[in-house]
């Protein structure tokens, strides 16, 4: 009982700051993730043993020049490519059965676009229609919320199968089936609220967002087995760390930028 309520306040704090920095001003919620990023990459960064500080510089000036200095298509959607291209590799590793041992170089580039690229497209998506879509973002995090909440509740109560035991032994089909559904639920009734996207594309959101924050939900775990950590981190009580709440965000995010390109251009 008392865990849960420690769960329960540091989860009802951390979506009260969110709810708080997307309705404030869109300067609020781009200083939010900028500071959620450093978090990130703090706890990747511990978790690799990267040494020094080159990751933390090369996302700082990486963040200021794709949120502040360019509006360049072109340089945006080679960032997205590249991030995409790092997802996928991490991909191979995750379902690789090898052991695998990354150098400085690479943990370097992995921290800079998985994690740092991560977070400025999630810090792009609300401007990437028009003017900064508030719904649209908050959208985005429901469909997260939702699948994570439905999933585990799914699990306890009908989870026989185990999805991915060697990485997450907690985690069931049932659960991610159950967690689909109602996130699929949720972009009906979303697509009520932000009607810049039809109800066929939230569903597709929806689809995208379940798989790719699954995925990186995953991901995270492989990473934290590898070092041998129940946590990313400490600094939320009964959650971990910054990265354990934004893994499936930050895995997901240049994903759901590149759909809505393709929304974009097809429409």
């Amino acid at each position: 009982m008392r865990e849960i309520l420690r769960r329960s306040i540091t989860g009802v704090i951390y979506v009260v700051l969110l709810l708080g920095a997307v309705f404030l001003s869109s300067d609020a919620f781009d200083f939010l993730f900028m500071a959620f990023g450093l978090g990130c990459l703090y706890e990747y960064k511990r978790i690799v043993k990267l040494k020094g500080y080159y990751v933390f510089m090369a996302y700082l000036a990486l963040w200021w020049v794709f949120i502040y200095l360019t509006n360049d298509t072109m340089a945006i959607n080679l960032l997205m490519l590249c991030t995409i291209a790092v997802d996928i590799a991490l991909l191979m590793f995750l379902f690789s059965k090898k052991p695998k041992h990354f150098n400085d170089f690479q943990k370097f580039l992995i921290g800079l676009l998985y994690i740092g690229g991560g977070c400025i497209f999630l810090t792009m998506i609300p401007y990437k229609i028009d003017e900064f879509a508030q719904f649209l973002i908050m959208g985005i995090f429901i469909l997260i919320w939702v699948n994570d909440t439905f999933a585990y509740l799914v699990g306890r109560t009908l989870g026989r199968t185990k999805l991915f035991p060697a990485v997450s032994p907690k985690k069931t089909i049932e659960g991610s089936v159950g967690g689909l559904i109602f996130a699929l639920v949720a972009a009906y009734f979303l697509s009520w609220y932000e009607t810049r996207l039809s109800i066929v594309e939230w569903m597709a959101m929806a689809c995208l967002i379940v798989v790719a924050g699954s995925l990186g939900d995953l991901l995270e775990s492989k990473f934290k087995r590898m070092a041998g950590v129940k946590d990313s981190g400490a600094i939320l009580p009964g959650h971990g760390g910054i990265w354990d709440r934004l893994d499936s965000l930050v895995f997901a995010a240049p994903f759901a930028y590149l759909i809505l390109n393709i929304f974009s251009y097809v429409s």
